[in-house]
């Protein structure tokens, strides 16, 4: 079935609501590996009850729809589509627990011609379920790389800028445990590719990758790390460019902008391989 562009652009979603506990949001950061030092005051406010507070990029597993683009009504080859950009702009920290209220929609169906696939961009608002209050804007691109050329599409949103040329002013490294795809599909995203061998072998990886939405939430972790947790993030966005195996290294590098913003990306150090690309950060005073 192919793909017929104002199906796609008028995806109907259903507003959803979604209700979390504080120990939903404890273990979200402990499958990003925070706890590893279990006396650090600075990882404890985000995994032990005690004035808990959510890690920032929670936002992102909060009221997921689901991988609704496998629906065959989207004439979208769901089993080559992956996961290409991830934004999130955060207007008020989510608390430890809480209800939300999730809208979806499909704000760009880019046509990048035949034989060079379709982004799909779908925008998720949650809104605090009690006062309707704006909490966070998550965007998500899916590149779905066997379509295309369909003939119709939107025009491409403005890209993510390149990184900076000069070389990185901070760096950290962060290591991914070997159960850290097992701990984060606890989450709720439980594709096989994360933990089964055989199906990661179909796929064509040589065992279970970590979820892209892991190794951005450990960026961002790497982030708080290097510029301190007392420091409040508003926006960030990353580019996926290969994926991280449980048990390696994830390493942050970051560039200082004049406009107080930070540049970023992860590599695996282990493979000289970039995962994350064209990251940017915003921050902004946090909310007491």
């Amino acid at each position: 079935m192919a793909i017929v562009y104002s199906t796609l652009k008028g995806w109907k979603f259903e507003d959803s609501r979604h209700e979390y506990t504080e120990k939903d949001a404890m273990l979200y950061a402990l499958s990003l590996g925070l706890g590893e030092e279990p006396t650090d005051p600075a990882q404890l406010r985000y995994v032990y009850e005690k004035d808990l507070r959510s890690f920032p990029t929670l936002a992102v597993i909060i009221g997921y729809p689901g991988f609704w683009l496998r629906d065959e009504r989207t004439g979208v080859d769901w089993v080559k589509t992956v996961h290409g950009e991830q934004r999130l702009s955060i207007l008020k920290d989510l608390p430890a627990a809480g209800a939300v209220h999730a809208r979806h929609r499909v704000t760009h169906v880019v046509d990048k011609g035949p034989g060079r696939g379709v982004l799909v961009i779908t925008e998720r608002r949650l809104h605090d379920a009690g006062t309707d209050e704006l909490l966070a804007v998550a965007s998500q691109t899916s590149f779905c790389r066997a379509d295309g050329g369909f003939g119709t599409g939107d025009a491409s949103p403005p890209a993510l800028a390149p990184l900076p040329e000069r070389p990185a002013e901070r760096t950290c490294q962060l290591t991914v445990s070997a159960r850290s795809a097992l701990l984060y599909r606890l989450n709720g995203d439980i594709n096989p590719l994360h933990a089964d061998p055989e199906v990661a072998r179909l796929a064509g990886y040589p065992r279970p990758i970590l979820h892209g939405l892991c190794t951005y939430g450990m960026a961002a972790r790497g982030l708080l790390r290097i510029y301190g947790h007392d420091r409040r993030l508003s926006e960030f966005n990353a580019r996926f460019s290969a994926p991280v195996y449980p048990g390696e290294t994830l390493q942050v590098d970051c560039w200082d902008e004049p406009d107080g913003s930070t540049r970023f990306r992860a590599t695996v150090p282990e493979r000289g391989q970039m995962v994350l690309s064209h990251g940017y950060a915003a921050w902004a005073r946090r909310h007491t």
